[in-house]
């Protein structure tokens, strides 16, 4: 029986997988135009899966070395020679797995490749009159060592070469990993492990320049997750709607690729239900794992990269409009760890699980220093019969308001008012429930929460007193996306700094619609 899987490669016998067929096509179109590139994608973003897939995709006419620099070890990358021979037994293994005849496997074998010119000597006689396609997974293990520059400048030289009719090299390559390996020259020069050249240092060439972007989406589409789960409504007979079950995996995932299986594997082995609210709770399951690497590495690089930090931080809870322009080395590290994408230009988080987590972290790293948090009695009020009081929750933070708010630090709770209200409802969720911030809707004057609990949903705007004209645009737009979502009530929290005690609350009717605002 298939299952969902989330570790390791899937495999297509044992495992429910979306259909890539047209993915693999369209890299079999640069491997036939003998390109070399780089899959550059984040952390369990399919990519090995996909080079599995790829190795007999093209098997028909290629010969496909697959290797991997996962095991590698750290003596391997000592020196060249070395370096040469651990590569070469590894391509001898690896044509085990082709058709190739034995004795042209043992003729790689080749004691007296000593350097990387004797190396591309030997590659040259082994290319002559075959199409081979060199391929090598978790190239990042390897891109902290001086000596894998120098092979990458080798292919350059013979893929150069090549061009002008001059030797024989590998039909193309392709390299998988998280960084992008067009700037490991710079990345090792700044760690110090590469001193250049006065030539260097005027070019600053890359040994990877030949490659061509890969613009391959990698992600699922909804049609994409929806033929997934036709397979396994096939086999199972739950009776779901695939397609809107496929819509609402994908309106939290983004496609991500083993967020959307992770959600599949709760509502199949945990759940054992197929419906929206069961896709709701799986997601709550999974924004509350604790031994999730995909999780921890998010964590690790928010709190080491500082830059990446304050710029998620000032998209998502500022509301800041940043431009998405990969120049920009923390862009582009954001980027490549999957974190944004880039929406008409602009920044935006990758997928609402992510929003999650990233907002549940920035909380966590600041709620030591806010005062007077929700007390238990308090959270029992609020979630009182397994249901969440929305207008309660904001009554009583109309109350904390008050008492917090100091004149004297109005700026600062002008800009991390939002921050503060975020800290003051986590508690409350408690677990059970969870929010989303809708940065869709964010900009550094509104932020839209989609609050779930339980069955229920809640959508609030927050949003800063910026006059009167611009309050009604507010609640215009808050009543399209509680259209958007179906829901007949909704809540609006405005923060208006021109003067203390100017607070009320209240339920207004709108076009056949609720909506209760408090104003602080």
């Amino acid at each position: 029986m298939r299952e969902f899987n989330v570790t390791g490669t899937c495999i297509l016998e044992e495992n429910y997988m979306v259909d890539i067929t047209n993915k693999l096509e369209q890299i079999r179109m640069l491997v036939d135009k003998k390109r070399y590139f780089t899959i550059n994608r984040g952390r369990q973003y399919g990519k090995t899966t996909t080079l599995s897939r790829l190795r007999p995709f093209l098997a028909d006419e290629y010969t496909v070395v697959s290797l991997s620099f996962e095991g590698f070890d750290e003596e391997e990358f000592a020196n060249a020679a070395i370096f040469s021979q651990k590569l070469i037994g590894r391509i001898v293994d690896a044509l085990l797995l082709t058709n190739e005849p034995e004795e042209y496997r043992e003729s790689w074998e080749n004691s007296e490749v000593t350097d990387f010119d004797s190396l591309g000597r030997h590659i040259t006689n082994m290319c002559e009159g075959r199409k081979i396609v060199l391929m090598i997974d978790e190239v990042d293990k390897a891109s902290n060592h001086r000596v894998f520059l120098g092979f990458l400048n080798k292919l350059r030289e013979k893929f150069l070469q090549r061009r002008e009719g001059i030797g024989a090299t590998f039909h193309s390559v392709i390299l998988a990993g998280v960084y992008d390996i067009k700037n490991i020259k710079r990345k090792l020069v700044q760690e110090g492990k590469h001193i250049p050249s006065t030539m260097e240092s005027k070019m600053y060439n890359s040994p990877w320049n030949i490659a061509v972007a890969f613009k391959v989406d990698l992600s699922f589409n909804v049609l994409e997750i929806s033929g997934m789960l036709m397979d396994y409504e096939q086999d199972h007979q739950t009776g779901m709607d695939v397609l809107e079950i496929a819509e609402e995996i994908y309106f939290y995932t983004q496609g991500y690729p083993v967020l959307v299986s992770k959600i599949c594997q709760y509502m199949d082995e945990e759940l054992e239900v197929w419906t929206v609210d069961a896709v709701r709770e799986a997601v709550r399951l999974l924004v509350r794992e604790i031994d999730n690497e995909l999780f921890k590495s998010l964590s690790q690089n928010l709190e080491t990269n500082e830059d990446v930090s304050k710029l998620i931080y000032d998209v998502l809870l500022l509301g800041e409009r940043r431009s998405f322009v990969t120049d920009n080395p923390a862009v582009d590290l954001a980027y490549r760890y999957g974190y944004i994408r880039d929406d008409n230009e602009r920044i935006k988080i990758s997928n609402r699980i992510f929003e999650i987590r990233m907002a549940n972290y920035f909380i966590s790293k600041d709620e030591g220093n806010a005062a007077k948090l929700p007390s238990g009695s308090f959270i029992s009020e609020v979630t009182k019969n397994d249901r969440f009081d929305m207008q309660l929750c904001l009554e009583r933070f109309l109350v904390y308001w008050q008492e917090i708010y100091d004149d004297k630090n109005a700026k600062f709770f002008e800009k991390e008012c939002r921050m503060l209200f975020l800290m003051f409802l986590k508690p409350l969720l408690n677990g059970v429930g969870f929010y989303h911030i809708e940065s869709a809707f964010t900009d550094n004057r509104r932020m839209d929460l989609v609050i779930t609990y339980g069955k229920e949903r809640f959508v609030l705007e927050l949003k800063t007193w910026k006059g009167a004209v611009y309050h009604d645009t507010g609640v215009e737009q808050l009543l399209g996306y509680m259209e958007k979502l179906g829901e007949e009530k909704g809540y609006l929290l405005t923060f208006d700094f021109r003067q203390k005690g100017a607070n009320k609350a209240n339920w207004i009717n709108l076009d056949g619609k609720d909506i209760f605002e408090v104003q602080v």
